[in-house]
């Protein structure tokens, strides 16, 4: 849930870009739609282009082949841009993630109306990159990164197995969209109330991250590398799950190649934000 704040002088943010290119180029790894995608994406956040740069995002996509067919053209373009900048609604492209997590993601994406499976996909391979059993540096624990004591309050059995753990992935995908949903539900309440500006999932997501509190102190996504770039992350992949930009082929489903998820893209980050921090105004 939880990285570094990515606030680093512009010699560090240069090395990183250099850096990111580089590792890019010599594994061949740009041949990549995604992998280019998962690029830009870490400039975007260590430059602090923000959306600026979404045209760029869907030109990677779709003309460097990750339009599927390689006949993309504008109106293409223009729907992953619209994807992009959406609300992450929708349905969710099956064949992008595991067979077996299917049916939970989509579950948990129909939870409430501001967080759809879509936003669960994009999420899960953003903390985890779909690795059931990861332990996160603070102690996050699961596909979908909790800390214990924000699973704990989200946690149920949902796969029936007599057991509510964070490895299992049902357990794990259901807490994460309870959690989410909950926090939909504040961020709503705060841009009534005049409290926060910006879109519901955008607080939302920025809440999962860096926490609530952190989010009302800001009065919308906090100005910082750490909060946009994580809701930034989470938005690239939305294109990818809806279908709009088909994975390579022989792809893994839920794993974009060349993207390390759920690490801060800026070596020079400073530590993790405690994660119990996801949990703060829950």
């Amino acid at each position: 849930m939880s990285a570094g704040t990515g606030e680093s002088g512009e010699g560090g943010t240069s090395t990183a870009v250099r850096n990111t290119i580089a590792a890019g180029t010599g594994c061949g790894c740009l041949l990549s739609p995604l992998a280019l995608l998962g690029t830009l994406v870490v400039i975007i956040i260590i430059g602090g282009f923000g959306v600026l740069l979404a045209p760029l995002i869907a030109l990677i996509l779709l003309f460097s082949g990750g339009g599927g067919d390689g006949s993309a053209g504008a109106d293409d373009a223009d729907e992953v841009i619209a994807v992009f900048n959406g609300d992450g609604g929708g349905e969710l492209d099956t064949s992008t993630v595991p067979e077996d997590l299917v049916e939970p993601i989509e579950q948990a994406g129909d939870l409430c109306g501001a967080v759809g499976p879509v936003v669960i996909a994009s999420q899960i391979e953003r903390e985890s990159g779909f690795n059931r059993e990861l332990v996160g540096e603070n102690g996050e624990e699961g596909i979908s990164q909790l800390p214990p004591a924000v699973f704990e309050k989200y946690g149920e059995d949902d796969d029936g197995n007599d057991e509510s753990s964070a490895f299992d992935a049902e357990d794990s995908i259901m807490a994460q969209g309870r959690h989410l949903c909950d926090l939909a539900g504040q961020a709503q309440r705060m841009i009534d109330a005049n409290e926060a500006t910006g879109s519901v999932l955008d607080l939302a997501l920025a809440g999962y991250h860096v926490g609530m509190d952190a989010v009302r102190a800001a009065k919308g996504v906090p100005q910082t590398n750490e909060a946009q770039g994580y809701v930034l992350a989470v938005r690239a992949q939305f294109a990818k799950y809806a279908g709009v930009a088909a994975p390579p082929p022989g792809a893994t489903p839920g794993v974009t190649p060349g993207v390390t998820p759920g690490t801060d893209p800026d070596p020079t980050a400073s530590p993790s934000a405690p994660a119990a921090s996801g949990a703060s105004g829950a």
